[in-house]
């Protein structure tokens, strides 16, 4: 009886500590799988909540075990999902997807949006009618797997796009289509399959009557107030990526006693410093500081490539490089949230 009780303890034991190692949990339905029928049939939605999301879900919290990623935020690690790699890119990107879907879809829907959001919807697109077609549109022009998304711009407009797979607008995959989904319809043949064969127009026209759009109104104010839009605007910022790279790659190996990088990259180091300063800055960091930091970056490159260019000793080329990089931080600083 002993024996069985701690063999008893000892299971609970472990799956406590499963429990534990798992940082993402599946979404609760706030309605029965039934809930949604005639538009969407109970096994589609039992199917794709406990075997499709549940598995992405399952291989997502996979490859972030015993990684830096499991502390992150899920939208944290989207942003940088396409060089995270393709588990969490697409695993990632189907447990938030499905997430915020389940989230839009409800058996009370209301059928319109108001307030602000309608008026925004209106400024966008003239008209949620016209939104809902462009959607279609979008969702009818996806050739295979995707999802088709409204969503929140760094700028803080309405925009719509399509994605492939389980990609996103958050994630840096996503191109010039960034910002924070607010209504997301997937166009995965395994959300439509068994009612409507291969027929995802039928599907599409279908699942409006059960899009909340006070849900969509939910999301819509959060995305607002969200952080992350100023996360993704700087992410979506290249030449400031583009700069940081090389930075990392000959500065990093400098510190260890190596000068090979930059002496053989401080050309490339200013003419990326030079396309940096000649981009355009996004809204939320346009500044006077920013603009005379671009510029000590440029002068700052210019140095270190005369330098090189002059076959000058270490020290000396240290010297400004260690200068250089802490003017970078100075950008980096003054784009950040700090």
């Amino acid at each position: 009886m002993n024996a069985r009780i701690l063999s008893v303890a000892m299971i609970l034991c472990m799956t406590a500590i499963v429990a534990v190692s798992q940082p993402f949990t599946m979404p609760k339905l706030d309605y029965e799988y039934n809930a949604l029928e005639p538009y969407i049939d109970a096994q589609t939605m039992e199917i794709h909540y406990s075997k499709h999301h549940q598995a992405y879900l399952n291989n997502l919290n996979k490859a972030v075990a015993g990684t830096k990623a499991e502390g992150l935020r899920l939208e944290e690690l989207l942003i940088a999902a396409e060089r995270r790699g393709a588990a969490v890119r697409n695993n990632g990107g189907g447990h938030y997807n499905h997430s915020l879907f389940w989230k839009v879809l409800s058996p009370n829907a209301d059928k319109s949006p108001g307030g602000q959001l309608a008026d925004e919807i209106t400024k966008a697109f003239t008209s949620v009618d016209s939104l809902k077609r462009l959607l279609n549109k979008e969702a009818m022009g996806r050739f295979g797997s995707g999802w088709v998304w409204l969503y929140v711009t760094p700028e803080k407009k309405l925009a719509a796009c399509s994605s492939p797979n389980q990609d996103n607008p958050i994630m840096d995959a996503a191109g010039k289509n960034r910002g924070i989904p607010v209504l997301g319809i997937d166009v995965w043949e395994h959300a439509y399959y068994l009612k409507y064969q291969n027929k995802r127009g039928d599907y599409l026209s279908a699942v409006w009557n059960v899009v909340d759009w006070d849900a969509v109104d939910d999301n819509y104010k959060a995305a607002l107030a969200d952080p992350l839009l100023k996360l993704i605007e700087k992410d979506a910022w290249q030449e400031l990526k583009d700069f940081h790279m090389v930075m990392a790659q000959t500065f990093h190996p400098m510190e260890e006693g190596n000068m090979g990088p930059i002496r053989s990259r401080a050309g490339e180091m200013l003419a990326k410093a030079q396309l940096l300063a000649a981009s355009k800055v996004p809204a939320s960091f346009q500044s006077s500081a920013i603009s005379k930091a671009m510029k000590d970056l440029v002068s700052g490159s210019a140095d270190v490539e005369k330098q090189v260019r002059k076959n000058a000793k270490d020290d000396k080329i240290k010297k400004s490089l260690t200068k250089l990089h802490d003017t970078f931080h100075v950008i980096q600083g003054l784009c950040s949230e700090e």
